[in-house]
This record gives structure tokens, C-alpha cells and sequence, in this order.
């Protein structure tokens, strides 16, 4: 799909939609933890997407490009939402879409059907970068190169970010644990 021109917005539109929208969706209700928030910044993505889709230069993927917009849609949302951490710890149905299997986290954070109740809580705690890392690398399966587009990082702060947003969460799993079972 090239921004030549030679196809209308609408035809561009509906294929970025057709191509990516389950994922973006996704990607949001992980991060605002709430399905019309998400459907909200959904529709905010494409809003924006409108209005600078002639500005695409093709430096990197229109997946990438797509989802760097998300993750700024996302950012503003907090920025806006004084109380978001009390809200985002909504329930979540896990079954349909949850971790997948192709990237799994390591074995030592591994879940279990009765712990996804207790990561998802503890997501909800972790810093916003942190929580994008995570998103992005195992729930929405994106490569190193991927996320460090999406996020316009380089890929030697997607790893670092992602093995210090592992290990924070995992500390935020085991305090949580121990206060739960005390």
C-alpha cells in the first residue's frame, strides 16, 4: 500500500482497519484495562491516522507506524486520567486472546490459569514503559525491531526495558502473593 496517491483514504483506511484492528484493540484494553475506553482510543487512533496518513513516509512498517500512534493515544489517555490506576484493575476475560503460546514469558513468571487474575493486577501497577514492553512483546507478539519502531526506541532499550519490566513485575507478583497468603 503506498501513500502515492494512487489509492483513496477510504481504501487505506479500510485496509489498515481490515489488517490491524483486532490487535489495536487488543493492545488498548491491555493498557486502559476497560472495553469503551478502548473502543474510544480505537477510534482516536483512526482519527489520527486520518489526519497524518499523508505524513507516512515509510521509514518503518504501517504496522509499526500504526501502533507508535496507539501508544501515543494511550500516553495522553493517562496523562488525562488522574485516577487510572484505581480503575484499571477490571476483570479480564484471558481465555480469549490472552498470553500467547508463540511467546512465552519466561519460565520462571510462567501462569498458571489461577495467577493471570494476580499478573494482571500486578500490570496495572507497572510504570506505563513497562507496561507497553510487556504488551507489545507478549501479548501482541511483536519482534525487538517491532517494538522499538512502535515505540521509536532502539532495540537495546526494548530489551533492557523489557528485562527490568519483567523483573519488576515478577517483585510485584511475589509482594502481592505474600500479602494475599500472609
Amino acid at each position: 500500500m503506498d501513500s502515492g496517491g494512487g489509492e483513496s483514504m477510504d481504501s487505506v483506511f479500510d485496509e489498515l482497519y481490515r489488517k490491524y484492528h483486532r490487535d489495536l484493540f487488543q493492545f488498548l484494553f491491555y493498557m486502559v484495562k476497560n472495553r469503551e475506553e478502548a473502543e474510544d482510543l480505537v477510534q482516536e487512533v483512526y482519527i489520527r491516522v486520518m489526519k497524518s496518513y499523508r505524513y507516512f513516509k515509510g521509514e518503518s512498517t504501517e504496522k509499526t507506524w500504526l501502533f507508535s500512534i496507539a501508544k501515543n493515544v494511550a500516553i495522553d489517555h493517562f496523562r488525562k486520567q488522574k485516577n487510572w490506576r484505581e480503575r484499571i484493575y477490571d476483570k479480564f476475560d484471558w481465555d480469549r486472546g490472552g498470553i500467547k503460546d508463540a511467546a512465552p514469558l519466561p519460565e520462571d513468571i510462567t501462569i498458571q490459569n489461577e495467577n493471570v487474575e494476580v499478573l494482571f493486577h500486578c500490570l496495572g501497577m507497572c510504570s506505563t514503559n513497562h507496561k507497553l514492553v510487556i504488551i507489545m512483546r507478549y501479548i501482541n507478539d511483536f519482534s525487538v525491531m517491532e517494538t522499538a519502531q512502535a515505540l521509536n526506541w532502539s532495540e537495546s532499550k526494548v530489551k533492557t526495558t523489557q528485562h527490568r519490566a519483567i523483573k519488576a513485575l515478577r517483585g510485584k507478583m511475589e509482594t502481592y502473593l505474600k500479602r494475599r497468603f500472609a
